[in-house]
Formats: structure tokens, sequence, C-alpha cells
């Protein structure tokens, strides 16, 4: 039974937008999945300015997770990686107890191209949000691929439908990438409490209500979960088991307002180290929130 349906929000990146599903007023959280932006399809132009890049800046309490379907981001970060993540391959960067990092797109200002992800945070459970920092890249079999009938899928992160990741992770959780023929379906797993969709793009419907592309559909606990395409579709699945109350504030999440105040008094004084490879700048700490921002749960 579908429980919301979330339309993206477009924010500007400088150079371009993306679409961001996670959090929302109504739903801040799907298991531990507590941001969820997508970017592009966007063909970005040969001599992009650097304005366009994401300069370093810190996290703490997550882990963030990118996943492209076209295009290439260059990744650099304070344990002293720099990684570039392609099409199909996932960069997991664990932040705990705080890590900075920097995204850039130098292939595509070399060269021009096109510009088209996915990248999630994932909120550490209890006892785990001060894990030291890690980061993880994977590809081929370390995400392992299910085929039947119309329908593809390749596991991400956790375990679900047969399968499961490489991918070290902090909770129970499922993230996957689908790919579903006209009249295809497809059964979210049951073994976990909350699940979510998110249409990137084609037609579906599920329960008998139509879902368009960009659309997140989240699905109440217990009930059923199955989504029908009506034309070619790509989609994104997750959901896991929740983890409890987590703030969010810039680039921070906690189960603590004081663990944040800490994070940004840290940054402001620049207490956190740069990435190795990229320590020229970074992004300054923005201007405070208005005093009722909450708590995602």
């Amino acid at each position: 039974m579908i429980e919301l349906l979330i339309d993206q929000r477009r924010r500007s990146l400088g150079s371009f937008e993306v679409g961001r599903l996670l959090p929302f007023a109504k739903r801040h959280m799907v298991g531990p999945f507590i941001f969820f932006d997508h970017l592009g399809p966007v063909e970005l132009p040969r001599g992009l300015s650097r304005a366009a890049d994401v300069r370093p800046h810190p996290h703490i309490g997550l882990s963030t997770v990118t996943y492209v379907f076209a295009g290439e981001v260059m990744h650099r970060d304070s344990t002293g990686v720099e990684q570039a993540i392609r099409p199909g391959e996932v960069n997991w960067m664990t932040a705990g107890s705080g890590i900075t990092h920097s995204e850039r797109f130098e292939r595509a200002r070399r060269e021009g191209g096109p510009m088209h992800a996915i990248q999630a945070w994932v909120a550490l459970p209890d006892g785990e949000e001060e894990a030291a920092p890690a980061f993880a890249h994977h590809e081929g079999d370390d995400l392992p691929v299910h085929r039947e009938g119309g329908m593809w899928l390749r596991l991400l992160a956790g375990e679900a439908f047969g399968l499961r990741a490489a991918v070290k992770t902090h909770s129970p959780q499922f993230y996957a990438h689908a790919t579903l023929e006209a009249g295809a379906r497809i059964a979210l797993p049951s073994q976990h409490a909350e699940r979510a969709a998110y249409l990137v793009s084609g037609a579906a419907d599920a329960d008998g209500r139509a879902i368009a592309a960009t659309q997140m559909v989240v699905f109440g606990r217990g009930a059923g979960a199955v989504l029908r395409a009506t034309a070619p579709s790509v989609l994104m699945l997750l959901g896991g088991a929740p983890i409890g109350e987590r703030f969010i504030e810039w680039n921070f999440v906690s189960s603590s307002k004081e663990r944040i105040a800490q994070a940004k008094a840290d940054w402001r004084a620049g207490r956190m180290k740069l990435p190795d490879l990229d320590n020229s700048e970074f992004i300054p700490l923005p201007p405070d929130p208005p005093p009722n921002a909450g708590a995602m749960s």
C-alpha cells in the first residue's frame, strides 16, 4: 500500500540543478536513508567553470553514497583517497566522527559530456555515529546483478532479492538500481521495514496509482510493495530498518544537536583536516538555519 508520493524539489548548485527527494516535510527518512538527490541528466560543456565543482566540505554521522549513470566525478577526501567514479560504480564514504571531501567534474572540464547521478546519505545508527572515517569504492562483482523476465537489477548495498552486496553497511538496509521493460513488475523486499522506490525515468504504477518520472513512492509497513512499469523505466530502490531520531543541518547528521554544534564550531575554526590532494579552498559554514529546524525520524 502506498503511504506517500514525493515530488522532487529543484535546488540550484550554481551551474546546474539537482532534484531533492529526501528529507521531505512529511517523511524525513526511509530506513536509514536521510538524503536523496538526483543530479542531471545534464550535458556539461567543455571548459566547464571550476565554480561548478563541489569544493571541500565536511560531514559527520553518515555515509555518502554516490552512484553514476553517465559521466564521471572525481572524489578526494581527508583520508588521502583520490577516486574517480564512473557509470555502474559506487563510492561509499563513511564520515563517522568527521571527514572532508570534494567532488569535481574534471573530465567534463577537459572534454565536455553528460552528467547523471544519484547521491544519497545513509545515517549511521546509535553506537556507530563516531566510527572512524573511511572510504570504499565498489564495482563489478562487488555489486551483484539479477535478471528475471523484463527486469534487470544491480544491488548497490545491503541484502535483498537473494543478493548481498560487498559494501560494508552499519545497519540493515538495501539499495538497488533496476530497469524494467514495459509491463514488467518488481516487488520490493518484504524483510525490510521501510521501503521506497524512486522513478528516475519512464512511467509506472503501484496500487492502481500512476507514478511519474522523478517521483519517489514510499510504501507502508508490512504491505505489499509492487511496481509495474507502464513504459521502459529506470528506478532506484531503497529502504531498511529505522534508526531513530536524527537531526540534519547543512552536511551534518547526528542524534545530538550538541554534536552538530560542535561540528559547526570545528569547521568554522579550521579544526577539520582538508582533503590531502585538494586543500587550497573550501566551502564556508553557511549562516545558521531558522530556530525551528527539527529532528528527522
